[in-house]
């Protein structure tokens, strides 16, 4: 690769280097430079060469200015309109040629300017330019805003693929611009935020403003690693799981436990899920779930097991009869099946007029207690007769 040198470079001082009023002007594509910034670009169009050429002939300052439409500009021809107003004037420090003809050129961005008005589009666009000041505020609140910024831009270095290098860059730095630029290049800003951030004059908003999208980075950056976490958790979870379950078949296999029982438990977890159980019944049939899928099929507690969860999914859990509430018709079913036991049908009235009021009361339960043949089987059938449900008779044996 040639290397070419058109002029001595001087050492470049940016503090005392004048700014000449017009200034050859390189469009930039896709992205935006601040002041402090070094970079390589490439050159492959013909009047961007010539603008090297030209500019590598003189005192070696052009202006960069970026594209509105980003890398949808297209590289040539450029309207003026569609460049922004703010741009850096950029340094040439070494220009290489490609075997294929491409310019290699190493630029530094050294100052801020505004474009006043372009004076040549051909063979390549110049303009007359205006140095924007970059005046170093002083004060507690600079000192405080930088202090968060450094301290902040640490912990994105930590919690994320950026070289410690850069850390180490921002906390040597003094400029607070420089700080300010290079920390606003690291967080993965659009275009149009990056040029908003190179318009901003006022030290102080400029400092506020990065601030803030170091703190919508920082969170973006712990949200997204809460999620990896997370899946990754989630992911150890299922590969233990499978290892587990590996484990467990080999297992029965060796105890000459065939697939089938473990086909009726997942038979069994499948209605369980289906059917729509309550809180406390979901709970209880998860246990003895997991009990079955522990013990043997021989034994006998597996049998047991399974006919509670069987007794369990039979029952109608969401399968109701709407009650009938009629006082007067209590009366007379308990009147005619019933001799006597005022005391005893009074209480029962009042009941049933309790849950005509209060239809959404639950707790109560009515307790008969008496020896054999008093007729406490025969009242509850009353009872269930009247209100239009259906009687069932469990017996527990004393």
């Amino acid at each position: 690769m040639e290397t070419q040198e058109n002029k001595p470079e001087q050492r470049l001082d940016p503090l005392t280097l004048n700014i000449p009023e017009i200034l050859p002007v390189l469009p930039l594509h896709g992205f935006v430079f601040y002041p402090g910034m070094g970079f390589p670009l490439q050159i492959g169009s013909d009047s961007s060469k010539q603008l090297i050429d030209s500019t590598l002939l003189g005192d070696r300052m052009l202006a960069l200015v970026s594209h509105r439409k980003g890398e949808e500009g297209g590289q040539e021809p450029t309207a003026t309109v569609d460049l922004h107003r703010v741009g850096v004037v950029g340094y040439i420090h070494k220009m290489s040629k490609s075997p294929e003809g491409q310019y290699q050129v190493l630029i530094s961005a050294i100052r801020k300017v505004a474009v006043l008005e372009y004076t040549e589009t051909d063979p390549f666009l110049r303009a007359r330019v205006r140095e924007i000041p970059m005046a170093v505020a002083e004060g507690k609140t600079v000192e405080a805003l930088i202090y968060n910024i450094r301290t902040r831009f640490q912990q994105l270095v930590k919690d994320t693929q950026l070289p410690a290098e850069l850390g180490l860059t921002v906390n040597a730095l003094n400029d607070p611009f420089h700080i300010a630029f290079l920390v606003a290049s690291q967080l993965g800003l659009n275009l149009e935020q990056e040029q908003e951030i190179l318009e901003i004059e006022p030290l102080e908003d400029l400092l506020h403003r990065i601030a803030r999208e170091l703190n919508n980075r920082l969170e973006t950056v712990e949200m997204s690693n809460e999620i990896q976490q997370t899946m990754k958790k989630d992911i150890d979870s299922k590969q233990r799981e499978f290892f587990l379950r590996q484990q467990l078949k080999a297992i029965r296999k060796e105890l000459g436990e065939s697939d089938d029982d473990n086909a009726q438990i997942h038979e069994l977890r499948q209605r369980v899920d289906e059917t729509i159980l309550s809180e406390e019944a979901r709970k209880v049939a998860d246990r003895e779930l997991d009990r079955m899928a522990r013990i043997p099929p021989s034994s006998p507690e597996y049998t047991v097991s399974r006919n509670y969860l069987d007794w369990i999914l039979d029952l109608p859990w969401q399968i109701a009869t709407e009650d009938t509430l009629d006082l007067d018709k209590a009366q007379e079913d308990l009147d005619r099946d019933h001799h006597g036991l005022q005391k005893i049908k009074k209480r029962i009235i009042e009941f049933l007029a309790v849950r005509k009021l209060k239809q959404d009361l639950h707790g109560p339960i009515l307790c008969l207690v008496g020896p054999p043949g008093v007729g406490k089987t025969s009242l509850g059938q009353s009872i269930a007769r009247t209100m239009g449900r259906k009687f069932v008779r469990i017996s527990l044996g004393g």
